[in-house]
């Protein structure tokens, strides 16, 4: 017999989507034969998902999980809605957010990890096939505090701890759950709704507030034309840091009240309980953002598979 290589298995791993394992095997059955192995794959229904690979996966779930101090999110995209209702799908995700709340952040690592019934990464391959459709597990993020609670909130849930958005909130504190518990939830549902783009004004990326000045200054042409830098900045100052003031979790008005900032809330719920609470993180996973979507035309697509013209 043939000595199967690594080289090789991963060549035939790329070649056809399907798991180590199974590339492996594979190429043990086909001596060592590289069209073979993809042609015994393919009738196990193992290649079916190198296909499916280069199709657009901007649905799914968000999974969030929650143990005292430590909470963590995942997204697991597939390509359509009816997906997020399968069960194995459904169960997959729940299983890639306990492995997230062990390993934390590496979606590299998270695959590589075990499962009963392979690492993430090969279990993924075989629900594309199974399911038939294209799956990523694209993202997780892991919080925690030393002292206090991390409190999840799931916005349009599909099932316990799964949903369109998942969101995380951090709060370090000597209060207890009866404080925490509603005081973060009510703060979840407001980054739900109000999508922060950072915990604070300092926090905030340098080039998102650049682009926005880049805006600023192109709106505000005709007032800053003939103006010196100074004064042209003066007149553009006070747009800029409304703009990080609105985008930053502790400055924006709170969606309760519509007025009060995020970081006044937090502190009068610590002044009531007679201790300090202090947001330090967030997580706010919204699914497929950031996906650029295909557009396909539905009936173009009946038509090419039936040999017509639309």
């Amino acid at each position: 017999m043939a000595e199967i290589t690594a080289a090789a298995v991963k060549e035939l791993r790329e070649k056809s989507g399907a798991g180590m394992m199974d590339c492996k095997k594979a190429l043990n059955e086909s001596g060592g034969d590289m069209e073979a192995a993809v042609d015994w794959l393919r009738t196990k229904g193992l290649a079916t998902a190198a296909k499916k690979s280069s199709r657009t996966a901007a649905e799914g779930l968000v999974g969030v999980e929650v143990a005292g101090t430590k909470g963590v999110a995942v997204e697991v995209n597939s390509q359509t809605d009816f997906v997020a209702k399968n069960e194995i799908f459904q169960t997959f995700v729940r299983d890639v957010t306990a492995v997230a709340m062990a390993i934390g952040d590496d979606v590299e690592a998270i695959k590589a990890a075990k499962l009963p019934a392979g690492t993430v990464e090969e279990v993924l391959t075989s629900n594309i096939s199974t399911i038939g459709e294209n799956q990523v597990l694209r993202r997780a993020k892991k919080i925690e505090v030393s002292k206090g609670a991390v409190i999840p909130y799931v916005h349009n849930a599909a099932a316990p701890g799964l949903g369109k958005i998942g969101v995380l909130v951090a709060l370090e504190s000597d209060a207890g759950a009866d404080v925490l518990e509603p005081l973060g939830k009510q703060i979840a549902m407001h980054i739900a709704a109000a999508f922060p783009l950072a915990l604070s004004v300092e926090t905030l990326d340098p080039d998102v507030v650049e682009r926005e000045a880049a805006i600023l200054r192109e709106k505000n042409a005709e007032k800053i034309v003939g103006k010196s830098d100074e004064v042209a900045q003066k007149i553009l100052n006070g747009p800029i840091e409304k703009f990080k003031k609105e985008n930053a979790l502790l400055t924006q008005a709170f969606v309760m009240d519509g007025k009060t900032p995020v970081q006044d809330v937090i502190a009068q719920a610590g002044k009531e309980a007679g201790t300090t609470i202090t947001l330090t993180d967030y997580v706010r996973f919204q699914l497929g953002e950031g996906i650029e979507k295909e557009e396909s035309d539905f009936a173009a697509e009946v038509a090419a598979t039936a040999g017509l013209t639309k």
